[in-house]
């Protein structure tokens, strides 16, 4: 294991609510992954071996991807966190998924905005993201939050933009 703290699985914001998975988020993740445009279903059961597999990460990484919801409403709304990714568990990636109903509200930048204290409260010196080029809206959330564009790769025909932030 790290010498960082694990990270708290806990967060709440004015308007949010981030938490540890439930079970009955499994329709709610795999309706999101179907919202993706990727001509892929995600079935509920497919959301269940997602939330599974994310426990399972948490439990040997202590970083967490959460369900975000809205407090007023107390819907599931999409999902923020840190995750390996293409970076380390030293230095993980944040990352951020909402409804589309959801964008343009400021709940991404919300959200990431309490997962960035939680990943300075582990001790990590560094994040980064990865987002694709053509993400006009998540690289705005990320620009919001201080991070800097490192470099641009490419997966397969794909440009990817590598961002990265010191935490305090």
């Amino acid at each position: 294991m790290s010498s960082y703290e694990t990270m708290a699985s806990h967060l709440e914001t004015e308007r949010l609510i981030l938490r540890p998975w439930a079970e009955s988020d499994a329709a709610g993740l795999s309706a999101l992954l179907s919202e993706r445009g990727d001509d892929k279903t995600y079935t509920v059961e497919h959301g269940r071996e997602r939330i599974a597999g994310l426990l399972a990460a948490t439990e040997t990484t202590g970083i967490a991807l959460l369900p975000v919801q809205r407090r007023a409403e107390g819907d599931f709304i999409g999902y923020c966190g840190l995750v390996v990714g293409r970076s380390t568990l030293e230095e993980p990636e944040i990352a951020y998924e909402l409804f589309r109903h959801a964008h343009g509200r400021g709940y991404a930048t919300e959200a990431a905005r309490a997962v960035l204290g939680a990943a300075g409260a582990t001790g990590r010196q560094r994040l980064w993201s990865t987002v694709g080029t053509w993400n006009t809206p998540s690289l705005r959330v990320l620009e919001k939050l201080g991070f800097e564009r490192d470099r641009v790769s490419l997966e397969g025909a794909k440009e990817v933009v590598w961002l990265t932030r010191s935490l305090p």
